[in-house]
């Protein structure tokens, strides 16, 4: 049995062989699963019943993932997405991540990878709660970042963030002025080591300079250290 048995998870497929099998082995695994073979159903049973993980496919009939996934994240910044793709083209995960997806998996894939990123997902989830509900919040330059809420004020501009978002930049807030590898990262705010690939952390990085830099393009608080991290800058600052 999974170790998060009871929770619910919303399983978005329209291919019926795979869905089917994938249902059959979430419940054995003790999980509560919904199906939803479309995006229009997807959103209408999210909507409607309490979902603490959702799977999305994303070429759906009708509304792909990529916009199921745009929809959730306005109503629910917290709720896990795991993103399954046939595509390998960077691009289109590049694209799941910047809508709100905290992974993906590139099909075919092995049954028990998923289920393994299912449980940590579910798992970080939870420890996300934990972490960032007694956190004060933080200012910096005309940022406000209210981590109770995962509320992020740059100026007049309001975001939301996703827990896993918050992690990320609560860890570079709390190691100021120092090159954090992609690798520490991965160990620390995704509690990963072998999963998923390091360009997931910059694909992160430029989801939280659209919130924080005036110009992402040339940003001045999240500084990229050529092949090895990050350094986040409070203030605006020239590397040696």
């Amino acid at each position: 049995m999974g170790s998060d048995t009871g929770s619910t998870i919303l399983l978005v497929e329209d291919e019926e062989s795979l869905a089917v099998g994938l249902e059959y082995n979430l419940m054995e695994e003790g999980y509560r699963v919904m199906r939803a073979d479309n995006g229009i159903r997807a959103i209408e049973c999210f909507k409607s019943h309490s979902i603490d993980l959702i799977v999305l496919d994303i070429m759906l009939p009708g509304m792909d993932g990529f916009e199921v996934a745009r929809a959730v994240r306005e109503k629910s910044p917290q709720i896990p997405i795991l993103m399954l793709t046939a595509r390998t083209k960077i691009i289109d995960k590049i694209q799941g991540l910047e809508v709100g997806a905290d992974d993906y998996l590139t099909k075919p894939f092995h049954l028990k990878e998923l289920l393994l990123r299912i449980q940590g997902m579910l798992r970080r989830k939870a420890w996300y709660n934990h972490a960032l509900d007694s956190q004060p919040p933080y200012s910096f330059a005309d940022c406000r970042i209210d981590f109770s809420n995962l509320s992020l004020m740059r100026g007049d501009l309001e975001f939301r963030m996703t827990p896993l978002e918050a992690m990320l930049l609560k860890y570079l807030i709390d190691n100021p002025e120092r090159i954090v590898p992609r690798k520490e990262l991965l160990e620390n705010v995704w509690q990963n080591t072998s999963q998923l690939e390091t360009r997931t952390v910059d694909n992160f990085i430029v989801r939280l300079r659209k919130y924080l830099e005036p110009d992402p393009a040339k940003p001045i608080h999240i500084k990229n250290v050529r092949g090895i991290g990050y350094m986040f800058l409070p203030e605006d600052q020239v590397l040696p």
